[in-house]
């Protein structure tokens, strides 16, 4: 019977709960073992995730006792949820809260809870600047995880709130990449101006996270941003552009211009970049790169990741 500390994996076969799970098995010295949580033990991710040697678990955020029987017994839970495969705020705010309930009857000793910045403070649902959505939100991918923070702090489990930043992943499986204009010159089109925007590869996620839990009690109450680098829409386009051996040209889109792309959850993301954008000082300052650093020394750059990832990178 192993004598190492159980780390529950919420969404353990996804981005960053995988990232995570492959990065404590990773370290053949760990402290920690790993519970990933599926809600699909049979897929292919889990039971390579079963090979590496994690304990795989049926559960489902939208059912309260099978997260109860999941977290039992664990020393620590990684938290979080997936609003783009359902583009519910509320629902995202419920999971949260079945989660930390979960946490609060297993008796954990350290949450780490994936969060956002509660845009609302910044931009009220009166102002007109950007569109409210659903009648409760500005970029309610992060309003939503947002609500949810106080779940964690009335139960009183001990919990690190986590704000992670853009993937760039999104370049490959998100449509985020650089697009081929009428020109046929290829474009990376994003409504941030010439502001510094915090990204990172998702898989320095999960090691920033492992870096949280081997640190015990020291970021429990408090709350700690992630970023890889602090980036221009210029700069991404000058890295592209010298890894790919293509012309990359940044095209700074208005917002409104963004939001009416028309796939799926476009006017969120253009709201989530005019915030980024117009509150470029306190997201950047919220995702400390030393701290970064500290916690995960194998942060990739961004040159790092488009050289290893190039192939990978449509030009569509």
């Amino acid at each position: 019977m192993s004598d190492k500390k159980i780390i529950a994996v919420t969404g353990a076969t996804g981005a960053q709960g995988g990232g995570l799970a492959h990065a404590i098995l990773n370290d053949k010295n760990s402290e920690f073992t790993v519970r990933a949580i599926t809600r699909k033990p049979d897929s292919d991710k889990a039971k390579a995730l079963a090979k590496l040697g994690a304990e795989v678990v049926q559960a489902d955020l939208d059912d309260l006792e099978s997260l109860k029987k999941a977290f039992e017994g664990a020393y620590g839970v990684y938290c979080l949820t997936n609003f783009w495969e359902h583009f519910s705020a509320e629902k995202e705010t419920n999971q949260a809260h079945s989660m930390a309930i979960a946490a609060k009857d297993a008796g954990v000793k350290h949450a780490v809870w994936s969060t956002f910045e509660d845009t609302r403070k910044y931009i009220p649902l009166s102002d007109n600047r950007m569109p409210t959505l659903n009648g409760k939100y500005k970029v309610e991918h992060f309003d939503g995880k947002s609500e949810a923070d106080h779940f964690f702090t009335d139960l009183g489990v001990p919990t690190t709130f986590l704000y992670t930043s853009f993937y760039w992943e999104n370049l490959i499986y998100f449509g985020a990449g650089p697009a081929k204009g009428p020109d046929g010159k290829f474009y990376l089109s994003y409504p941030i101006d010439d502001k510094k925007i915090p990204s990172i590869a998702v898989d320095d996620i999960g090691k920033f996270v492992y870096g949280i839990f081997k640190s015990g009690k020291e970021y429990i109450g408090k709350t700690v941003g992630v970023a890889g680098e602090h980036l221009t829409g210029y700069q991404m386009a000058d890295t592209l552009t010298k890894v790919l051996g293509t012309e990359i040209i940044f095209n700074d889109v208005p917002a409104d211009t963004y939001r009416a792309f028309g796939f799926p959850g476009a006017v969120d993301m253009g709201n989530m970049f005019q915030f980024k954008r117009d509150f470029d000082e306190v997201y950047c300052g919220n995702r400390n790169l030393e701290l970064s650093r500290k916690l995960n020394p194998e942060l990739m750059t961004f040159e790092q990741w488009v050289k290893k990832n190039k192939n990978l990178i449509p030009l569509g």
